[in-house]
C-alpha cells in the first residue's frame, strides 16, 4: 500500500510559478509510475502529468506542455510538479496518484491518491 500527501499549492499571480511536492509512504514507491492530475470546481478530474519508473519518460496534457515539469526523487519517495507560466485556467485541486500502468491517463488507472492540494491563480 502507498499513502500520499500532497504540498506546496497557494495562491499565486498569473504568470508565476509554483512547485507541488508528494511525499510517499511505504518502500515501494520505486514501483510505481506517478501521476498529477487535477479538479477545478464543476469539473471532471483531468490528467496534468506521468513520469515513468525511469524518471526519464514523462507524458504531458496539452494544456500544459512546454508549462509544467513533473519529476521524481526514487531516494526521497517524492515526486514533483514544476508549474511555470500559470494562468487562472490552472486553478483547481492538484492530486497526485500512483498506478502500475506506464504512463496512463485515466484516473481509474490509479490505484492510489493522495488528498490533494489547491492551487488558486489570479488574474
Amino acid at each position: 500500500q502507498v499513502q500520499l500527501l500532497e504540498s506546496g499549492g497557494g495562491l499565486v499571480q498569473a504568470g508565476g510559478s509554483l512547485r507541488l511536492s508528494c511525499a510517499a509512504s511505504g518502500r515501494t514507491f520505486s514501483s510505481y509510475v506517478m501521476g498529477w492530475f487535477r479538479q477545478a470546481p464543476g469539473k471532471e478530474r483531468e490528467f496534468v502529468a506521468a513520469v515513468a519508473l525511469s524518471g526519464i519518460n514523462t507524458r504531458y496534457a496539452d494544456s500544459v506542455k512546454g508549462r509544467f515539469t513533473i519529476s521524481r526523487d526514487d531516494a526521497k519517495n517524492t515526486v514533483y510538479l514544476q508549474m511555470n507560466s500559470l494562468n487562472p485556467e490552472d486553478t483547481a485541486v492538484y492530486y497526485c496518484a500512483a498506478t502500475k500502468l506506464n504512463l496512463v491517463r485515466l484516473p481509474g488507472n490509479y490505484d492510489y491518491w493522495g488528498q490533494g492540494t489547491q492551487v488558486t491563480v489570479s488574474s
